[in-house]
């Protein structure tokens, strides 16, 4: 008789057993989590503020934060959307503390390092045969897509940005921000219309355009 293979444990599931033995004691554990989230807190962070000088305090701070409270978290939520929630909240602190509004930077939003992310995929999608025009309509139209945002109310930027960058789920969205899942979707709608008035005239204006 062949037995089942069992199925490999799930991220969550790993999650929830490293923040177990970090409550328990061991530090690795949880040094292990910071590893696993640290860059993707800090791209989160980084569309958020537009001093890239504080991202890595604010990144620092949160998983302070979270290594405090750590022993509240049940694992009613997925570990990371507790953690971004604590991030977005840190976040808002700090700029607060600043007398700063929370904005998109361009430099964030393109990524950074060696991390490619959705961003930097699209701005290397670029090929040899493609004409200097087209590449500086992409260029105008990633900068219109920028400047929109960064013109957002904070609370629609958040939404938008977690659902179209950072991948999240609507529920995931309502629990990292701390409102009904109704709310989530009125936000990113009206954040998608108002990029989307920004960005369709010079997408209709393009000859020849590709996209």
């Amino acid at each position: 008789m062949i037995k089942a293979t069992p199925a490999p444990p799930s991220s969550s599931d790993t999650d929830l057993l490293l923040v177990e033995r970090t409550v328990a004691g061991d530090q690795k554990a949880f040094e292990l989590l910071v590893i696993k989230y640290q860059r993707r807190i800090e791209r989160l962070i980084g569309r958020m503020v537009r001093d890239v000088d504080l991202v890595e305090d604010i990144a620092q701070e949160t998983f302070i934060r979270a290594y405090r409270a750590l022993a509240q978290f049940r694992g009613d939520a997925q570990f990371y959307t507790w953690l971004y929630r604590i991030a977005v909240n840190t976040a808002k602190k700090a700029l607060m503390d600043l007398k700063r509004d929370p904005l998109v930077s361009e430099s964030a939003l393109r990524g950074s390092g060696d991390d490619e992310d959705e961003t930097s995929a699209v701005e290397n999608e670029l090929t040899s045969s493609e004409t200097p025009e087209t590449v500086l309509a992409a260029k105008e139209i990633a900068a219109a897509v920028n400047a929109a945002m960064e013109a957002l109310p904070d609370e629609l930027r958040q939404a938008v940005t977690l659902r179209e960058i950072e991948g999240l789920s609507y529920e995931e969205i309502s629990e990292v921000m701390n409102c009904p899942i109704g709310t989530v979707r009125s936000r990113i709608f009206r954040a998608r219309e108002a990029i989307s008035a920004k960005v369709k005239p010079m997408l209709e204006n393009q000859s020849g355009k590709r996209w």
